[in-house]
């Protein structure tokens, strides 16, 4: 458990933890496989997010998925995306967080993925949460903590 001191120090950029959606780049569940090839080879993310027609998330795809399905048994053929969808390949064992944010819950699920989707109260697609963003925070925290408390060992 984080401590209450140390969770409002986390906290104090908060406001900076979301990437907005409309910055953050995604496709859609019907969308073609060559179209999220193409977006994904034009952005600096490892996985971006799909959504639905209603702004859902519904999943994530990554290079990886494209990848997998352009594989046979002997070679590597772009054919293979012809009339796929990326809802034919995407992950969608995702978690999603809303607000307000539960810091202990997001560090958790950072340690394993580059940014955690936020919904909000109606499942919409709100934005991200990045590792770079909390890694700020800590490195805030590491700053600061010591100059804003009195520390004494127990």
């Amino acid at each position: 458990m984080i401590g209450n001191k140390v969770k409002e120090l986390l906290l104090e950029n908060e406001d900076c933890f979301l990437i907005p959606d409309e910055k953050v780049a995604h496709v859609m569940d019907e969308n073609p496989l060559n179209h999220a090839l193409l977006v994904l080879s034009k952005v600096s993310y490892s996985r971006i997010p799909v959504l639905n027609r209603k702004g859902e998330i519904v999943g994530l795809i990554g290079l990886s998925h494209i990848m997998d399905a352009m594989f046979d048994l002997t070679e590597i053929d772009p054919e293979n995306l012809n009339g796929r969808l990326v809802k034919d390949v995407m992950d969608t064992a995702i978690k999603t967080i809303t607000l307000p944010y539960d810091i202990e819950y997001i560090m958790h699920l950072l340690v394993d993925h580059p940014f955690v989707p936020v919904v909000d109260e109606n499942n919409c697609f709100a934005g991200i949460v990045t590792r770079r963003e909390i890694l700020k925070s800590v490195n805030h925290l590491a700053h600061s903590l010591e100059s804003t408390y009195e520390l004494n060992e127990k």
